[in-house]
């Protein structure tokens, strides 16, 4: 028996009310998650330069250590990542976004459609992408309570994420499309490029 047998519903606290129905569901590639979240490759780097240092002036010991110092840190990321990818669910309804996450403690987050004020796409190298979620008024979301699926150092005011999901585009589409049917937005025309990178759904961004 694993810890989410009593779900009645794969991602989900409850059944779905009368009314609300299932448009997707998806979890992050633990892959992407290691790189874009966790930064591996830069924590890579960092062992790297610091072994290469310790070689050069001669002082084997310490890059031995080092190298092992190293090896479990990023083996660690790798494994979390993992265990994040595994145990999150991300679930859009026609009304409302549910984040199923957390590798030790799990619990279920509820953003309702007509709390969302923006909703940005950006997409990753390796063809997954992130979709940042931006909510009316003063979220009352913890930031250590959401990572990793939050933006990174927002503490103030926290915004969740859908991090290093497969087809991005196709359900940022699905989660315009949904939004729209629950609060009056501008209609979609075209994405928007952003300055850092990110694509806005226009209409649904501020």
């Amino acid at each position: 028996m694993s810890e989410y047998d009593h779900e009645p519903v794969r991602g989900l606290p409850g059944e779905l009310p009368e009314g609300e129905h299932m448009l997707w569901q998806g979890a992050p590639d633990w892959k992407s998650m290691a790189l874009s979240a966790l930064h591996i490759r830069l924590a890579f780097v960092y062992f790297i330069v610091i072994i290469g240092t310790a070689l050069f002036r001669g002082d084997s010991g310490t890059a031995i250590a080092v190298t092992g110092l190293g090896t479990v840190a990023i083996g660690t990321f790798v494994l979390f990542a993992w265990g994040v990818a595994r145990t999150t669910v991300y679930s859009l309804t026609n009304k409302r976004l549910v984040l199923r996450i957390g590798v030790a403690l799990n619990k279920c987050i509820n953003l309702p459609l007509s709390e969302l004020e923006s909703a940005n796409l950006k997409q990753l190298s390796d063809g997954t992408g992130n979709i940042v979620l931006t909510l009316k008024g003063v979220p009352r979301l913890g930031y250590l309570m959401l990572w990793p699926h939050a933006r990174s150092l927002r503490f103030v005011r926290p915004q969740p994420m859908l991090r290093a999901i497969p087809e991005a585009q196709k359900v940022s589409a699905l989660l315009y499309k949904a939004t729209q049917e629950v609060q009056a937005i501008a209609p979609l025309e075209e994405a928007r490029q952003t300055r850092n990178g990110d694509i806005a759904l226009e209409g649904l961004a501020a």
